[in-house]
C-alpha cells in the first residue's frame, strides 16, 4: 500500500517541478533493531518517483561503515538530504512521517529551488558565526508543533556549513530522549547543553543559537 495518497502524489508533483538542481535523500539503514528502516526507505522512493531532480541513495551502515563515519551517521534510519552532491548537515534520525513529512517536502523543496526562507538577518548572522553549532529537534510523528522546530533548524543549516541540524523521533531513539530530558516536544538542544522548549520564532531560535556558541545577540 502506498505511503503517499494519490491527492498528495499529484500535489507533490506539481510542486516538485520548481525545483532547479537535483536532490538525492540519502539513507542509511541497519540490519539491526530497525523496525522503521524499510517505511523509511519506501518514503522516500515513493517521493523520488515524483520528480525527475530527486533521486534516493541507500546504503547498510555495517557495509559502508566508513560512509557512515564520513557523515557522522551512528545510528538508523538516517536520512541526509543533499543537494547537487552537497551536504548542507539537514539530518533525519528516525522515520519522516506523521506531521514530519511535510519537514522533508519543505527540505526538498529548499535544498532543489537553493533558497531558504530566513529572513536576511538571520542569515547574516549565520555566515558570521566563528564556532560549530549543532542543533537536535527532538519530535513525535503526531506533533503539529514541531515541523516549524524542524524546519528552522535546517534552514539554519542550509544557510550556514558550521550548522548542523538533526531532526530525532524521541520513540524510536528513547536512550536520546532520556539522555536529553525530553518531557515534551519539540525540545531543542543546541550544543549539547541549551535547551529551548517547544515552537519558537526564528529570531528566538537565533538567539539560541548564538547564545550556545558565545556570541552576541544583535
Amino acid at each position: 500500500m502506498p505511503k503517499i495518497s494519490a491527492k498528495d502524489r499529484a500535489y507533490l508533483q506539481e510542486a516538485f517541478a520548481s525545483l532547479t538542481q537535483p536532490v538525492t535523500l540519502l539513507l542509511f539503514t541497519s540490519k539491526e533493531a530497525c523496525p522503521y528502516c524499510n517505511d523509511t526507505r519506501e518514503i522516500l522512493e515513493e517521493l523520488a518517483e515524483l520528480s525527475d531532480n530527486i533521486t534516493v541513495d541507500v546504503r547498510d551502515m555495517a557495509e559502508h561503515a566508513a560512509d557512515a563515519e564520513a557523515y557522522g551517521v551512528d545510528k538508523a534510519p538516517a536520512t541526509i538530504v543533499l543537494g547537487n552532491g552537497t551536504d548542507y548537515g539537514i539530518r533525519y534520525y528516525g522515520i519522516p512521517a506523521g506531521y514530519e513529512f511535510a519537514s522533508l517536502v519543505e527540505d526538498v523543496l529548499m535544498v532543489g529551488q537553493g533558497q531558504s526562507k530566513l529572513s536576511e538577518a538571520t542569515k547574516e548572522a549565520l555566515r558570521n558565526l566563528q564556532k560549530p553549532v549543532h542543533i537536535q529537534v527532538f519530535v513525535t510523528p503526531t506533533c503539529p508543533y514541531c515541523p516549524q522546530a524542524v524546519s528552522l533548524a535546517h534552514q539554519m543549516a542550509f544557510e550556514s556549513p558550521l550548522v548542523r541540524a538533526d531532526m530525532v523521533e524521541a520513540m524510536e531513539f528513547p536512550e536520546l530522549a532520556d539522555r536529553y530530558n525530553v518531557m515534551g516536544v519539540p525540545r531543542i538542544v543546541i550544543n549539547e547543553d541549551w535547551h529551548i522548549e517547544g515552537a519558537v520564532p526564528e529570531e528566538y531560535m537565533l538567539q539560541g543559537v548564538l547564545q550556545a556558541v558565545g556570541e552576541a545577540v544583535a
